[in-house]
Parts: structure tokens; sequence; C-alpha cells
């Protein structure tokens, strides 16, 4: 979670990310009440470093706990394998194209109070 200028882990995980994991700042998932997941396909990032670009992609899951993928090239390969694969097979983890990503930002921004 995002408080007070900066990063907090929310949960530890049973296993570490395959992937850079972080937050989307400013944003509310209210499926979890927390920032908006995102996950960088890409080299590994230190600890805290800030990031900005458009979505690639979406991470759908049944539980409504969706995680926003930013990516340099194609969201494929053993990047992504690794991250469908950690999550388990009941949340139902699909990738969703760059479009519905947005259209899922858009829709949360929309109904945040304020």
């Amino acid at each position: 979670m995002w408080r007070d200028g900066r990063l907090e882990p929310l949960r530890v995980e049973a296993r570490p990310a395959p992937v850079n994991y972080g937050c989307l700042p400013g944003t509310l998932n209210p499926a979890d009440d927390a920032e908006v997941d995102a996950v960088w396909l890409g080299e590994p990032l230190a600890v805290g470093t800030v990031r900005e670009g458009a979505p690639a992609a979406l991470l759908h899951l049944h539980d409504g706990d969706h995680k926003v993928i930013f990516s340099v090239g194609p969201v494929q390969g053993a990047a992504l394998h690794g991250l469908l694969a950690w999550f388990p097979p009941e949340r139902g983890a699909t990738v969703q194209d760059a479009h519905a990503a947005q259209a899922w930002l858009d829709e949360l921004a929309a109904a945040r109070p304020g």
C-alpha cells in the first residue's frame, strides 16, 4: 500500500512474486481496499523504483483484485507465464488487452468519490 509517500507491504505472500510488483498511487481497488496492483514485465527493478507508462494488459482475476501489467515489449513469454502460474487456479487468472486495462482504470476513477 502507498502510505505517507512510501510503499508498505499489504501482506506477505507464501512465494515471492515472479515479476516486479507494486501499486499505482492515487488509485483504489474496492476488491481489497488498496491501491491498484501493478506488475512490470521486464528487467528486475530496485525496490521503490518509480516507472511511468501506459498499461500493456490487465491480469483479470475472479475476485476483482485485478493487476495492471506494464511492459516495454509484447506481454508474453516466461515472465507472463510465471505471473499466471503464481496465482492459484481458483482465482481464474486471465490476461486481457491494454484497452481492457485502461477501461477498468477509467471505471475505478469514475466510481471514486470526490
